[in-house]
């Protein structure tokens, strides 16, 4: 097959990163990718080695010119199929687009933000099919009126290999700026308001009292950083609580700490929740959209309602005072990311979509294509 996908996101992380590991196993299956994504994005370097790379001009749902661009690169490139891989404008221009060249159309949904219903309507008219990366993102789809005919779940992955690794303290901690027997806590997530950093930062003041050797540590850039580190001035926090920004040594730091927390008010699923556990690091996250799907309440982490001071604050003070159920907790977390999310799982249930729409047959109802 000759699958042409649209990313719009400029970082290689999250739906970006997903997308890289697609591509990377479509075409170790023998198929050809096409990809166009933003000028200047991260992705264009890392893709190269597996697909044709297209970059464009790309300014999101205020580019209304985005679709006549694709429009002619659909028809010069004459794709079997179209992926479009994030919202940003991707998800209406490049259905649009695909739909005037008259080419099968498909859209991932990555978050569970919640949606009016005659946009539901107006927008996933233009899609053949659309994924959903988790039940909860599926369930908030069908409630808001898309046909379950069109809908399919297919779970996002990771390559739980990089993240298995020994953790190397003395020199992560150097790296970071930590003391070597510090309790580390680490978030990892855009510094944006649905992640939830405002609700930690309130819960941290007691725990810190009660644990004078806790470091937070809030990997992720985003427009709050500014709001969130007067936050932590506020708080009394400062020295801490650190913004330690965007790392691409994510592989090396995460199983170095002791806890990962992750306080969403929504979230898709929670690809940084997926790198943790597969580190085997226990994980305090809210119970919202398809995280208890990352995160098995008891199993591997514990959840909260979203939004809850007390409770988040109780169950971090829970696991930082029980370092053996965290050990527990975090080898069931490695062994859920083995069973559940491998990337060759990932990469045959959108093929599955591809082969189910390339037939043109009967859509059936919602399905699952995750093991």
């Amino acid at each position: 097959m000759r699958i042409l996908h649209v990313e719009g996101g400029r970082r290689l992380y999250g739906g970006a990163f997903q997308l890289l590991h697609l591509l990377r196993g479509l075409a170790a299956r023998g198929h050809d990718n096409l990809l166009v994504c933003p000028r200047g994005c991260d992705l264009i370097a890392a893709a190269q080695p597996f697909a044709q790379v297209h970059p464009l001009p790309m300014h999101g749902d205020a580019d209304p010119f985005m679709a006549l661009r694709l429009h002619r690169l659909m028809r010069r490139m004459r794709p079997s199929l179209v992926h479009l891989h994030s919202r940003i404008g991707a998800d209406v221009m490049g259905g649009l687009a695909a739909r005037l060249a008259g080419i099968p159309v498909i859209h991932t949904r990555r978050i569970d933000n919640p949606e009016p219903r005659w946009l539901v309507a107006l927008k996933y008219r233009l899609h053949d099919r659309v994924i959903a990366i988790s039940e909860g993102i599926a369930q908030v789809l069908t409630e808001e009126g898309l046909p379950t005919t069109k809908l399919r779940v297919v779970r996002s992955a990771i390559e739980t290999a990089d993240y298995d690794q020994p953790c190397a303290r003395q020199r992560i901690s150097t790296r970071l700026g930590v003391p070597a027997d510090a309790l580390l806590i680490g978030v990892i997530a855009q510094l944006i308001p649905r992640k939830g950093h405002a609700v930690l930062i309130q819960a941290l003041p007691p725990l810190i009292e009660s644990h004078p050797d806790l470091r937070v540590l809030c990997f992720g850039q985003g427009p709050l950083e500014e709001k969130l580190r007067q936050r932590i001035l506020d708080a009394g926090l400062s020295g801490r609580v650190t913004l330690a920004g965007f790392r691409n040594d994510l592989a090396e730091i995460l199983p170095c700490l002791d806890l990962v927390v992750h306080p969403a008010l929504m979230e898709g699923l929670g690809v940084s929740l997926l790198q943790a556990a597969s580190a085997g690091v226990p994980i305090v996250a809210s119970r919202a959209g398809g995280i208890p799907e990352a995160v098995q309440d008891g199993k591997t982490g514990l959840l909260v309602p979203p939004g809850d001071v007390d409770a988040l604050r109780d169950a971090i003070g829970t696991l930082l005072a029980d370092p053996q159920q965290r050990h527990t907790l975090g080898q069931g977390a490695r062994a859920l990311m083995a069973r559940s999310f491998s990337i060759g799982a990932m990469v045959e249930g959108n093929l599955a979509v591809y082969r189910e729409l390339m037939t043109r047959g009967t859509p059936g109802p919602s399905q699952r294509l995750d093991p």
